[in-house]
């Protein structure tokens, strides 16, 4: 006799703690929309599809993606249950976010270079007035 899975139920503390997040973070997605927790009585509870969509949530928000983007993400993955279209648009905004950040990478390197070069110029006026 196969038994039924069973059904992961979350508090929104318990999600926050074991997420490394706070309780407020996740009514804040909530309230956007992001994810749609269930009703025990008066308090709510967060099941495994909300649990993987905060994952979701938090990766983006960790790698520079904006709320719209990954509400974009999000409902796709819905919308297409072979998840070709989420992959696509998925895999378009990854290039744009990285070649974002090597032109940020470039601007910072380029800003360390001219700032050490202050910085020396600092050092050698500061000699000269010394000695």
């Amino acid at each position: 006799m196969k038994s039924a899975p069973v059904l992961v139920l979350y508090s929104v503390s318990q999600l926050a703690r074991e997420l490394g997040v706070t309780a407020r973070a996740i009514r804040f997605y909530e309230d956007k929309g992001l994810i749609t927790p269930q009703r025990a009585g008066s308090a709510r509870v967060y099941g495994a599809r909300d649990r993987a969509r905060l994952m979701l949530i938090l990766r983006g928000k960790r790698l520079g993606f904006s709320l719209r983007e990954i509400r974009e993400f999000l409902d796709l993955y819905d919308a297409d249950p072979a998840h070709r279209v989420q992959t696509r648009q998925l895999q378009q905004a990854v290039r744009q976010r990285l070649a974002a950040l090597r032109e940020q990478r470039a601007a910072i390197e380029e800003s360390l270079a001219e700032l050490g070069e202050i910085d020396r110029q600092c050092e050698a006026a500061l000699a000269e007035t010394m000695g």
